[in-house]
């Protein structure tokens, strides 16, 4: 049997720390699904189709990995496409408490799902889409947080 995991989040931009999880997920699953939330709470910078599009590029020859996007609950999401487990990534401690609230959430809504928790490598710990939107719109250089083709992405959004 093929075990697969949804890894969902906004995605807006997808970074360095979000790919660095997407290939040491893809050592643990054999198909792993990135999932771009519609999420109308938010305000992205990049449209669903623009973030999948993102991505789609970002993970370009990551064998296992399907990208796609969703609406509504993630527990349903994760039960249409035949899967139980749903990876978070954790940065620092602050996003422990909204991660765990929501993982108990989705528990109770879903006894067949399961929630897995990765941090991404020390040097991409403290990587937040917020914080590089912010540091482009200052014209920071966006090398070492995401791939060249979305810092061009992000610079010209922000034109």
């Amino acid at each position: 049997m093929r075990k697969t995991v949804v890894y969902p989040g906004s995605f807006d931009p997808v970074t360095y720390g979000h790919l660095d999880i997407i290939k040491r997920a893809v050592k643990i699953f054999d198909r792993v699904i990135v999932a771009v939330a519609h999420n109308s709470e938010k305000d992205p910078l990049f449209s669903v189709v623009e973030r999948v599009d993102l991505l789609k590029k970002a993970t370009k020859g990551i064998k296992g990995v399907e990208i796609d996007d969703f609406k509504g609950l993630v527990v349903d999401y994760v039960a249409s496409k035949n899967a139980r487990i749903v990876i978070r990534g954790l940065r620092m401690i602050s996003d422990f408490e909204y991660e765990f609230q929501m993982a108990l959430t989705n528990m109770k809504l879903s006894r067949d799902m399961e929630t897995i928790f990765m941090t991404p490598r020390e040097s991409y710990s403290y990587l937040s889409s917020k914080l590089i939107k912010e540091a482009a719109s200052l014209g920071a250089d966006l090398k070492g947080f995401v791939p060249g083709f979305v810092e061009k992405a992000i610079k010209e959004k922000l034109r």
